[in-house]
């Protein structure tokens, strides 16, 4: 029994993990039984906006057989057709989901904003008011919402908000969209019952370029009293973050947003060149610093171990973590624990973060990663189910799936370590880190086939993967490092 909405697969009445990529999979091939779809179309569904090598969508398609088991009659459930893509070969039947649960919070989640001043790449503008919105939202206690990457799902996609409410299980949904022309700048929101389909609120703003943040603050506070009146203009004084003083800085800032999620050696790069730039023209923007921290983090751990990569991480963490803004706070953080391996520190700086914004889907799963690095297992596990919860289909769930993996695998739970190594592996199949983890949990538990397959996929994404590079990075205690190093031994993998 498959559960699109609810991202749930059972079979035989247990619960059988599904990663993000392998829902989105799933869902494409059930909704359309019998009928070939293409690599292409596949790939769309899958990774939308993302260019790919196709080996990562046969590594989705493997995984998804292997968890579908075996079809009756010895058949296949995803058959696979030469040179054309995939089919799902069984017959499916389509029943009525539970629909909506009721909450006693409010919740929203915030549609992608369309652009609509007719230039494509305005688009990048309406990205970032709605992942304001999102970011002031999120900060007022009893407000649920969802996270960013989430929400995304439904950019440039027509959906009617009943079902979005019911796939995402909040009340609430808001769309709307920024047209630009010249120097002028329009805003409308409208804010849409989730059950009804019934306007609750809807309202335009118009302005300058330059009074683009006020604007949102104006839309916040509409949207936050309509939805909470109890909730005093005071609470969106107090909410409001640190913005740049430059809108050219600002531009820059959300253009390289998009290749530091990407997460990969290149990407990387051209963030860092875009970061650059955007505090050259505002040095104070804080989740500037932020991302420039975790860039140089990736590439100190990841690409060679280099002195300037450490040095310019710490200085771009330091004044992350000390700028107030939450989101900057919790990258910031991260990067600390990681390179000065000053856990206790970095724990008291993501706590102040979730202080100040409670439903950061990105915090919850960089804390979930700290505290399961220095063995704080309860805290990392309720966490980490808070990430999920708040952002159930965001790419970055690699996070709390990794941090649930290493609490098991560090407690001695093979079977469960294993379980989440994989859903973090699928979640992101390009990042090592996490294979590495499934190795060791397979070899673990003695499973030598399993852990050496494990193994050869490792290297396929990481052919200069060695040992003692992973040993290296030192980003957990020496006694869980040497555990894992036996268990990477064991199946033949080298210094």
């Amino acid at each position: 029994m498959f559960n699109p909405e609810a991202g749930t697969l059972l079979r035989h009445n247990t619960c059988v993990p599904l990663g993000y990529r392998g829902l989105l999979l799933l869902t494409i091939l059930t909704e359309r039984p019998g009928q070939v779809l293409t690599k292409a179309e596949l790939i769309d569904a899958a990774w939308p906006g993302t260019i790919i090598e196709v080996s990562n969508l046969t590594v989705q398609i493997a995984s998804l057989r292997r968890l579908l088991g075996p079809a009756p009659y010895g058949l296949e459930w995803i058959s696979t057709v030469p040179r054309k893509g995939y089919r799902f070969s069984a017959a499916v039947e389509t029943f009525e989901g539970a629909g909506l649960r009721e909450e006693n919070e409010p919740s929203l989640a915030v549609l992608p904003f369309d652009s609509a001043s007719g230039e494509p790449e305005q688009g990048y503008v309406a990205d970032g008011i709605t992942e304001d919105i999102i970011t002031e939202l999120s900060k007022f206690p009893g407000l649920f919402v969802v996270a960013r990457n989430s929400s995304f799902v439904y950019k440039q996609k027509a959906v009617d908000v009943r079902d979005v409410a019911r796939e995402l299980g909040v009340r609430y949904v808001l769309e709307g969209s920024v047209r630009r022309a010249g120097n002028r700048l329009r805003i409308t929101g409208q804010l849409v019952d989730g059950m009804t389909g019934v306007h609750v609120w809807a309202d335009r703003f118009e302005g300058t370029v330059e009074d683009v943040f006020d604007l949102q603050d104006q839309l916040t506070e509409s949207i936050v009293g309509a939805i909470e009146p109890s909730l005093r203009r005071a609470e969106i004084v107090r909410a409001r973050r640190k913005r740049p003083n430059s809108l050219n800085a600002y531009d820059l800032y959300l253009r390289a947003l998009p290749h530091v999620y990407a997460n990969t050696p290149g990407e990387t790069d051209l963030a860092q060149d875009l970061l650059k730039e955007a505090l050259r023209l505002d040095p104070n923007y804080a989740p500037a610093h932020a991302y420039a921290s975790w860039c140089h983090e990736q590439r100190y751990l990841r690409e060679g171990f280099q002195l300037a990569d450490k040095t310019a991480a710490l200085e771009h963490a330091r004044i992350s973590v000390a700028s107030g803004d939450a989101q900057a706070m919790c990258i910031g953080a991260f990067v600390l624990a990681n390179i000065t391996r000053d856990y206790e520190t970095a724990i008291h700086t993501l706590n102040q973060a979730l202080r100040i914004n409670a439903n950061s889907a990105l915090a919850f799963g960089f804390s979930a990663l700290v505290n399961a690095h220095s063995e704080h297992f309860e805290t990392a596990m309720q966490h980490a189910q808070k990430a999920l919860r708040l952002s159930p289909f965001d790419p970055l769930n690699y996070h709390p799936y990794g941090a649930l993996a290493l609490v098991y695998l560090f407690t001695d739970r093979f079977e469960e370590a294993v379980k989440y190594s994989n859903l973090a592996v699928q979640s992101n199949p390009a990042f090592s880190v996490f294979h590495t983890l499934l190795v060791a949990s397979y070899a673990s538990l003695d499973r030598l086939d399993l852990a050496r397959a494990a193994a050869q996929q490792l290297l396929e994404i990481a052919s200069g993967f060695s040992v003692a590079g992973f040993v290296r990075m030192g980003v957990y205690r020496q006694p869980q490092m040497d555990k894992i190093a036996e268990a990477l031994h064991r199946v033949g993998l080298l210094d």
